[in-house]
């Protein structure tokens, strides 16, 4: 546990819920841990206890990737811990496929001819999502990798691996279901008979949606406000001059109207309390990034893959400087829209960001 964990109480401690069964964080609230095959090595999906048009059952709140292991954890999750009731609903705080990939699996999985079992989740989330299923789709991949290279990324293997990976997203989400129902800021889902408000943040989705439930005292933060480590929050090439770090932080900053002792229930990490003093931590954390950017670009122009190793103290592979490059182009594009930072593109067609 690092030094600003200490600063959060987790209430469960260190026990998790055992591959394909679920645990109980709250009344009617129960914590299903996946496995990622990633550095990023779980998701925390969630159940909770439903009634829709008077049928007892479950709605889920994200879904995992696409993948046997997966589909089969959950199958061991329905017959464990469902008890013998439907699932009613499918919500996904997000596009990312950790949280939609089994989506069209699971939807299918439970519909019936009495009920169908939708999809709910943001609009802009859900379009993005099925775009980036889709084959026809031209993004990633090389485009990635030219966008890489006009912010200093030089090395040649890296960009190979970059410009190989155009089909990562349909991989982890070969499908998506053809309707679903609208998510937005401040819809009240009754579930099972409470109030669960949606709160729509941005910087690390195109519209997320974290899910609190005032009687509960709950909120699920999705990828929003995770304990343990800093939500990436990047540009990627589709909105090259985007500024999803100034969002994500004017998003979470909103989150502290929530009551200080809400149990948050996280996408990554342990379920903890301390939701107010985890959003202070994530801001002072970017202030210190965004003011090393400012030191190094006053002492020599930067580019994104120049800053690398001053955000990212690790060594990092190819997948993962695919995201630690969008978020140093993230810390870069805030200054410089900000009008802290000047941006210039060298003979090399690199952007170079620099006090003056």
């Amino acid at each position: 546990m690092n030094e600003l964990e200490h600063q959060l109480d987790y209430p469960l401690g260190d026990t998790l819920p055992p591959l394909g069964h679920s645990l109980e964080v709250a009344p009617g609230i129960r914590w299903v841990r996946m496995p990622l095959p990633f550095a990023l090595d779980h998701i925390n999906l969630w159940l909770l206890r439903d009634r829709i048009d008077g049928v007892e059952g479950w709605s889920i709140v994200d879904c995992g990737i696409a993948n046997p292991a997966t589909q089969e954890a959950w199958e061991q999750v329905f017959a464990n811990d469902l008890g013998g009731l439907p699932v009613l609903r499918v919500i996904v705080t997000h596009m990312h496929p950790d949280h939609v990939g089994l989506a069209h699996w699971l939807t299918q999985r439970w519909s019936t001819p009495e009920h169908e079992c939708r999809l709910w989740m943001s609009a802009t989330d859900f379009h993005a999502a099925r775009i980036a299923s889709s084959p026809k789709l031209h993004s990633g991949g090389i485009i990635s990798a030219v966008f890489a290279q006009s912010h200093g990324i030089v090395d040649a293997d890296t960009l190979e691996k970059m410009s190989g990976r155009g089909g990562h997203f349909r991989a982890l989400v070969p499908e998506m279901p053809e309707r679903f129902r609208r998510l937005v800021d401040g819809d009240v889902l009754t579930i099972a008979g409470q109030a669960w408000r949606c709160h729509a943040g941005y910087g690390h989705a195109p519209e997320h949606i974290a899910l609190h439930c005032a009687a509960a005292d709950v909120l699920i933060s999705g990828d929003m406000v995770l304990p343990r480590i800093s939500t990436n929050v990047g540009v990627n090439e589709s909105e090259p001059e985007g500024n999803p770090l100034r969002r994500y932080l004017d998003s979470i900053e909103r989150m502290r109207a929530l009551p200080a002792g809400t149990l948050v229930l996280p996408s990554h990490g342990k379920p903890f309390l301390g939701l107010h003093t985890r959003i202070d931590q994530l801001h002072e954390h970017h202030r210190e990034r965004l003011a090393d950017v400012i030191t190094a670009c006053a002492q020599a122009p930067q580019s994104a893959a120049d800053l690398l190793q001053l955000l990212f103290r690790r060594k990092l592979d190819a997948h993962q400087t695919g995201f630690a490059m969008g978020e140093s182009i993230a810390h870069l594009n805030a200054l410089w829209l900000d009008g802290a930072l000047v941006r210039r593109r060298d003979e090399a067609g690199v952007y170079r960001f620099s006090t003056a």
